[in-house]
């Protein structure tokens, strides 16, 4: 990819920019509703020991939620693709759980857990953890026909035909499950920083109250930017897995 292909993606970014930039200055927008973006990194500078220590608190309450979700949800994506009949069991339960809004339940989550990081992580982790199971179900349910009645012509024991030839073949999808739980659980966390008044989404509560559009503005910015580090990150992910595939054994 060549530089200006690299550089293509900035091109609506600056072209927002300058736009929200001239309608705010010149009175198109008022600013209490849309603030410019200079006032915004303005805001940053100024109180960049409060947003460094929310966003921090961010991280690592959707990094545990994110860790939770990939470990949790694999084992039972692994779990629902080793039994037809235990798929059929439970699995319109994960479904279900996964319709249910957090908004709703995030009440709840602070009457069982308590005001903070707790509630914050259990937040992240339940909007998170469908995406990783409906993919890994998905990948493991879905291997080649023929490989695996080669499988069945060597004799191959189930977990070795789990995890010589089913888990290998899932991993594209498996690891396309994490960067989808990789954004949903920044949102996640953010949810329950509304209710327990810590990191960004406590920031943009309390913004929100003493009617600082800026600073609303500014939190919600470094929360997009957590979600595209973490989604960015586990893509880099997947080519170094890709190159040490081999092909299955049994």
């Amino acid at each position: 990819m060549n530089p200006v292909q690299r550089l293509a993606p900035l091109i609506p970014l600056v072209g927002v920019t300058l736009i929200g930039e001239i309608a705010s200055r010149s009175g198109w927008l008022p600013p209490y509703l849309f603030p410019s973006p200079s006032s915004v990194l303005s805001t940053l500078v100024e109180d960049a020991s409060m947003y460094r220590k929310a966003f921090f608190e961010t991280v690592l309450a959707a990094g545990a939620g994110l860790f939770l979700s990939m470990a949790l949800g694999l084992l039972a994506g692994l779990v629902l693709a080793a039994s037809a009949r235990i798929r059929r069991m439970f699995y319109p339960y994960a479904i279900f759980f996964q319709t249910v809004p957090i908004i709703a339940i995030a009440p709840l989550l602070v009457i069982w857990l308590g005001y903070g990081m707790p509630t914050v992580i259990a937040s992240a982790f339940i909007v998170s953890v469908f995406p990783v199971i409906a993919n890994s179900v998905q990948g493991l349910t879905s291997t080649d026909p023929v490989s695996l009645q080669l499988f069945r012509m060597l004799d191959a024991t189930p977990a070795q035909t789990l995890f010589r030839l089913r888990f290998p073949a899932a991993i594209p999808q498996i690891l396309g499950g994490f960067r989808i739980a990789a954004g949903l659980s920044v949102i996640g966390a953010i949810v329950g920083e509304f209710i327990s008044g810590s990191g960004l989404g406590g920031l943009v509560d309390a913004s929100r109250n003493q009617q600082r559009v800026d600073r609303v503005f500014a939190s919600v910015l470094l929360a997009a930017l957590l979600g595209i580090l973490f989604f960015y990150f586990l893509s880099l992910v997947h080519p170094l897995v890709s190159r040490n595939e081999k092909t299955p054994e049994v």
